[in-house]
């Protein structure tokens, strides 16, 4: 499923609870964080709206400090996942031109590294109550740090996730999920 097209329910209840009985896979995990990037960057537009309209309370805060925890944590270990486990399968299929693509998706993941550095700031003043924000510089930041995460996914799940997946073997497969969720079980011990 594409977390850049609107998200659809199984068409019927047996679909949806096939769905829900299948053991979640490791690109599962990858894809449900890609949606969850589509619906926080979507939160950054509502609260630089908040912002212009209501301006800072109680509610922008708890908005900047969802958005912040996300691109701190999920957000980061989803880009290491990406580079643990779904480059080098790209990279050992010796396909020049699937190799270019994933250069230029470990090229965005600093890209969007040096964007957020520049935006959270902003998030965590908004999130901690402080009114040392610039809803200037966020209004023109945050739609170039849209785009970028948007082009990156679309390119993700059109062509590298897939191919991922067909070269990824079902043991390494197993291997790659206990590794992800081990890692954040260490990383959130309230889990």
């Amino acid at each position: 499923m594409s977390a850049v097209l609107p998200q659809q329910a199984p068409s019927s209840a047996a679909a949806q609870a096939a769905l829900a009985a299948r053991p979640l896979q490791p690109f599962d995990v990858l894809d449900q964080c890609h949606q969850q990037v589509v619906t926080m960057l979507h939160r950054m537009d509502d609260l630089v709206a908040h912002l212009q309209e209501t301006g800072h309370d109680q509610q922008a805060q708890q908005m900047a400090r969802e958005i912040f925890d996300f691109f701190m944590g999920p957000a980061r270990e989803h880009h290491l996942d990406e580079e643990k486990h779904v480059f080098p399968a790209i990279i050992r299929s010796g396909d020049d031109e699937l190799v270019r693509h994933m250069l230029r998706l470990q090229q965005d993941h600093g890209w969007i590294e040096q964007d957020w550095l520049e935006l959270a700031p902003h998030f965590e003043s908004i999130a901690a109550g402080y009114n040392w924000f610039n809803i200037d510089l966020m209004a023109q930041a945050i739609p170039v740090f849209q785009a970028l995460y948007r082009d990156h996914i679309a390119l993700e799940e059109s062509l590298i996730y897939p191919e991922a997946k067909a070269r990824i073997a079902r043991w390494d497969l197993q291997g790659m999920g206990r590794e992800m969720a081990q890692r954040r079980r260490s990383e959130n011990p309230k889990n």
